[in-house]
């Protein structure tokens, strides 16, 4: 009995060696990872400031509080283990599932870029259909919306995460993809968080007493902060078409060749190559876009009107 206790102490052993060194790949995983959804990272960061704007200053903090809680509630409690029961009962449904993200990208960024150069009459509300709203349920309706926009992007996330682990032990994908859930929560929303309260940061500092340099550089801040949303939300649009368009072309062989075969043509360049890569896939993001769009405005145009 002794010998047969020592055997299974020594598997035990073994089985502890194996998955201490399995999880040593884990940081490595993770960079990799978030760095292959740094654009979706990049959008999300984009879009969350304009959920705040026009609500009272004292709340911003809490209202990014309450929409960082909810994103990782769902990438923890509810992305992660839908990503591993759907890869173990059907991986095949991966890529399928992560197109349609890509292609709802490419819609969105289109969407965006459209607006961008459309010009739409002001439309006075009529006084007798507008409808009086509480400051508190205007925090409600946009901590809502926000909710909505970020768990698309946290399922995109989440599914590009798993993606990258499919192949790993069941505890690296575990582990992986929690820590790319809080890595990013944190990181997004952190950065957030200093981007709404960057003007109260200037003007503060603007206001400090004794030393010019300083009230200079909060000056500065102030000024260049409107400048800095209007960009990020430029950079957020143009990721949104070329991450949604390179996921789709390389859930295509046919497209995912062509965008290999361009990377090694410029190869001896990796930034002009990634550059390449990253307009041929905006352009593409963009074309994809404009021909959703068409495609949902014929859809509603044959559905018929509920009176």
């Amino acid at each position: 009995m002794a010998s047969g206790l020592f055997a299974l102490l020594d598997d035990v052993a073994a089985l502890v060696k194996v998955s201490a060194a399995s999880l040593d790949d884990v940081p490595a995983q993770v960079a990799k990872t978030t760095g292959k959804v740094s654009g979706i990272v990049i959008d999300d960061t984009a879009v969350t400031p304009k959920y705040v704007v026009g609500l009272d200053p004292d709340r911003e903090l809490s209202i990014i509080f309450q929409i960082a809680k909810k994103s990782l509630f769902n990438k923890l409690l509810i992305l992660t283990p839908a990503a591993l029961v759907l890869g173990y009962f059907a991986p095949w449904a991966i890529t399928p599932i992560l197109m349609l993200g890509g292609a709802y990208l490419c819609f969105e960024g289109y969407e965006k870029v459209h607006s961008m150069f459309s010009k739409h009459p002001e439309v006075q509300p009529d006084s007798e259909q507008m409808q009086t709203i509480t400051p508190e349920e205007l925090e409600k309706e946009r901590v809502a919306g926000a909710v909505r926009t970020d768990i698309i992007l946290s399922a995109e996330i989440m599914a590009i995460a798993y993606s990258q682990v499919v192949d790993s032990p069941l505890v690296n994908q575990i582990v992986v993809m929690l820590a790319v859930a809080v890595f990013i929560t944190v990181a997004v929303y952190g950065f957030v968080g200093l981007i709404v309260k960057a003007d109260d940061i200037g003007l503060h500092l603007a206001q400090k007493e004794g030393s010019p340099a300083v009230q200079k550089f909060g000056r500065g801040i102030v000024k260049f902060m409107p400048s800095f949303l209007n960009i990020l939300s430029y950079v957020g649009t143009a990721a949104m078409l070329w991450v949604g368009a390179e996921i789709i072309a390389h859930g295509i062989p046919f497209t995912s060749h062509l965008l290999d075969d361009l990377e090694q043509a410029l190869a001896s360049a990796p930034v002009v190559a990634w550059l390449a890569k990253v307009v041929a896939c905006g352009i593409g993001g963009l074309i994809l876009g404009f021909l959703i769009d068409q495609v949902v405005r014929l859809v509603k145009k044959l559905m018929p009107s509920k009176q």
